[in-house]
């Protein structure tokens, strides 16, 4: 039996570091107290490693010294903050103890919760560090909220918040694992979310942001996380804020023309939908934790490969642990009212109407439907040949999804969200969906595309039959065949013609 981990308490990873004789800084905290700070005065020996602790309220003080940015509590203003007191640390300390310490810079721009009304509770913390003396800097930023509903609870978890972030920066990083989940030491994840997270510099060299966004994801410190076309890790509310958001939820295993397709369709319908137009719109590709993790453990390989292979194509990716559908648009619902679609295939739609995913909840499927259809979301459903159909009844019967499907259709035909059959006692409320297009089917789809599927484009890459790259855009044959992703060693030669005897 492994031993149960020892969880430090702030005051004790604070007395750590102060009793770390090289480690010397600056804290600078805007906006909730100087409740960081305060965890290291109260750990006692607070003298050994405080060299300066400020706190710029008044937004003149604040502009006067970091300069202006676009929003007082963002990621710009941490970056002020922390350039500023870490040039201004070297420029009065280098002299006199540069070469037996190893400094650091802390800082925070927060807002809690409001004395007269109920704002975000959210913060970004960063702090700046020396691994040796007189040695290039690195960096840890974070984005967290703070979900207490009380504004000194609130600034008591920003407190033990920082404090873990300083430790773990310090002792954890050779560790990202362990880095991941010292941040919710003495809180738990009832008590703050941490939907970002960003390491820079020599300290963290080896380190792959993504595969540290996903650890969050994994370790429960939030519930999705978002990697822009160039890879890089974005904050979830600086992308979405007041956006109409287009989601579509796959494997992209790799990612196919229907994919695409189904992408550019829904797209062209979306912008053109009266509550869209002339809206901000962003679009995301979603990937399910469930989906990374069918084979039991997550292949860090694997997810890089799906993340680069949208960027490949411009896309924004999004990966979350909201594997049913209200969950995720309700998700949405923190950072913007505008309108949200959803476009999917039949056989998501079916699972959907699958009433096996909301028995613990006590409305079942209709309080379901209640919270991913109240607010503006609609779902956009693309067509599958009839053979693809027949194969999902007969493949889903075992697992109960068969209930609720009506036999099959007459052969030759396009299933779509008009003809497709639910049970019998849900027809009533699909039809309603329907008729107040809440589901639309997709319109101008390429009907040659239909019959493509990821695990068939994957089985063909593993057998080095060259007929996969006809399945997938260009741009994706060409990247997965140059940096040889998802088990591709090569084609096979094309068969030659037989010679007639």
């Amino acid at each position: 039996m492994s031993e149960k981990k020892e969880v430090l308490t702030a005051n004790a990873k604070a007395l750590a570091i102060n009793l770390d004789e090289a480690k010397y800084g600056t804290f600078a905290e805007i906006g909730a107290g100087q409740e960081v700070a305060r965890v290291f005065f109260q750990a006692g020996g607070a003298s050994r490693t405080v060299a300066k602790t400020i706190s710029a309220y008044d937004m003149n003080f604040s502009d006067a010294i970091y300069g202006k940015a676009p929003r007082y509590v963002s990621r710009e203003r941490l970056g002020l903050m922390l350039d500023h007191e870490y040039n201004l640390l070297l420029e009065r300390l280098a002299g006199p103890r540069g070469d037996r310490s190893t400094f650091f810079v802390f800082a925070d721009t927060v807002a809690t919760k409001g004395y007269k009304s109920a704002n975000e509770a959210h913060g970004w913390l960063g702090v700046r560090f020396q691994t040796e003396p007189g040695g290039p800097p690195s960096e840890a930023l974070l984005h967290v909220r703070m979900w207490d509903n009380d504004a000194v609870l609130q600034q008591e978890a920003l407190g033990i918040a920082g404090t873990n972030l300083i430790y773990a920066a310090f002792y954890h990083r050779d560790n990202p694992g362990q880095f991941i989940e010292s941040l919710a030491d003495g809180l738990g994840t009832q008590r703050i979310e941490v939907d970002m997270l960003k390491f820079s510099g020599p300290a963290f060299a080896g380190v792959d942001n993504r595969i540290m966004a996903l650890y969050l994801v994994q370790h429960g410190l939030t519930n999705a996380v978002m990697f822009g076309p160039k890879g890089d890790v974005l904050q979830p509310s600086e992308v979405l804020y007041k956006k109409a958001i287009l989601v579509e939820r796959g494997s992209f295993r790799p990612v196919t023309h229907v994919n695409i397709d189904m992408l550019n369709c829904a797209t062209s319908q979306f912008v053109q939908e009266p509550e869209v137009k002339g809206k901000d719109v962003i679009v995301l590709m979603e990937i399910t934790m469930n989906n990374l993790l069918a084979s039991g453990t997550i292949d860090a390989q694997d997810f890089l490969q799906r993340v680069d292979l949208l960027g490949e194509l411009g896309l924004t990716a999004l990966i979350s642990n909201y594997s049913e559908y209200y969950r995720l648009t309700s998700y949405f619902r923190r950072y913007t009212k505008e309108m949200i679609g959803v476009p999917m295939g039949i056989n998501n739609l079916l699972e959907i109407f699958n009433e096996k995913y909301y028995e613990h909840l006590e409305g079942g499927i209709l309080e379901s439907f209640g919270r991913m259809f109240r607010h503006a979301v609609k779902l956009y459903i693309y067509p599958m040949r009839q053979e693809a159909y027949d194969r999902y009844l007969s493949k889903d019967s075992a697992h109960g999804v068969g209930s609720i499907i009506g036999h099959p259709m007459a052969a030759n035909v396009l299933i779509t969200a008009k003809n497709v059959h639910v049970a019998d006692r849900l027809r009533n409320l699909y039809d309603y969906l329907l008729e107040n297009h809440y589901i639309d089917c997709i319109v101008g789809f390429d009907q040659q595309v239909l019959g493509v599927f990821s695990r068939d484009v994957l089985g063909r890459i593993r057998e080095s039959d060259p007929t996969w790259e006809q399945m997938v855009p260009a741009t994706v044959a060409a990247a997965i065949k140059k940096r040889r992703l998802f088990g591709y060693t090569g084609d096979k030669p094309a068969m030659a013609p037989e010679k007639i005897a």
